[in-house]
């Protein structure tokens, strides 16, 4: 929910897919879902909000995370309509028995998201398809890979790697301010590179499939088979928001700002941290012996005030 997000997202940065539950929820009341798998679900955030909406009707919510976070273990210890798969997506979702609806919000890269696809694609051909959703399909990982862990995917399916950097939507490459990541793509775009991408060519490879995308909070995407009993009650809901664009040019802005108000946020604290370093040497000057001497021979020599006394450095730090 709305209200979960803004407690745990601070920065106000809208990285939970639960900022688009109208929609979300939307799609699983059309289908009726009575069971729902969730591909990374990190702290728990949309977690929660499934719960919530699954509670009237007794749905049944997995959350699929091989390294889940404690407020995820809690939240999993707390309830029992949570079932908690402590695997990685490639694993699970082999041999798991499939649900009404699988949320894919993992790991965001082109191998895994491709793998986690044709897996279920194969396991459920044509109208047996779940309906399948999926988050960050806009900037930044739509054309961008991201990996938690690079030593999981193959080398020859990896793009060159960027480590620790920033990333702005008017700059391909890495930025000197932004959001921040900690192992991505070194470049946007190209083959084998993206969430989107990889949807995009599970879909032109299967016939019947059809793909939506709502432009907001990051991406919402939604692959469904034309010919499940249920695809047009899902087509009602998202369809009106596919492409749209005026959520297009509002979410360009939204990451545009977000990412310079970060990126201003960088600079300023290691402004701070620069001023920390200057206002503690100028400290360890005043207690110097050496700089007193210095300071008292500079006078004696040039019978006039030194060029860097004391009282200079004391009102520097009063400033």
């Amino acid at each position: 929910m709305i209200a979960t997000t803004a407690v745990t997202d601070a920065e106000q940065i809208g990285y939970s897919l639960a900022n688009l539950d109208e929609v979300l929820f939307g799609c699983l009341d059309a289908i009726a879902a009575k069971s729902v798998f969730e591909v990374g679900a990190f702290r728990g955030d949309l977690t929660r909000a499934l719960l919530d909406w699954a509670e009237p009707s007794g749905a049944r919510v997995t959350a699929i995370d091989p390294a889940p976070e404690p407020e995820l273990l809690e939240l999993a210890n707390r309830s029992d309509a949570l079932g908690l798969i402590r695997e990685t997506s490639h694993d699970a979702l082999r041999s798991l028995a499939l649900p009404d609806a699988v949320i894919i919000d993992g790991d965001h890269n082109h191998f895994t998201v491709t793998d986690e696809l044709r897996v279920l694609a194969d396991r459920s051909p044509g109208a047996e398809l779940p309906l399948l959703i999926f988050h960050d399909v806009c900037w930044p990982h739509a054309r961008r890979d991201r990996y938690y862990d690079p030593e999981r995917i193959p080398a020859q399916q990896r793009q060159p790697l960027a480590r620790d950097v920033f990333l702005s939507p008017e700059e391909p490459g890495v930025a000197a301010g932004g959001l921040p990541f900690p192992c991505v793509a070194a470049r946007e775009g190209g083959p084998q590179n993206g969430v989107l991408t990889a949807i995009e060519e599970i879909v032109d490879d299967r016939d019947g499939l059809r793909l939506a995308r709502v432009p907001a909070f990051f991406g919402f995407g939604a692959v469904w088979h034309r010919d499940a009993p249920w695809a047009d009650a899902v087509a009602a809901v998202i369809e009106p928001l596919d492409a749209n664009p005026l959520l297009e040019r509002l979410e360009g802005n939204r990451v545009f700002n977000l990412a310079r108000r970060l990126a201003l946020q960088n600079e300023l604290e290691r402004q701070r941290r620069e001023n920390a370093e200057l206002r503690r040497l100028l400290r360890a000057m005043l207690g110097s012996r050496a700089f007193a001497v210095g300071e008292q021979l500079s006078r004696l020599r040039q019978g006039k005030e030194p060029v860097f006394s004391r009282e200079q450095v004391r009102r520097a730090l009063r400033g």
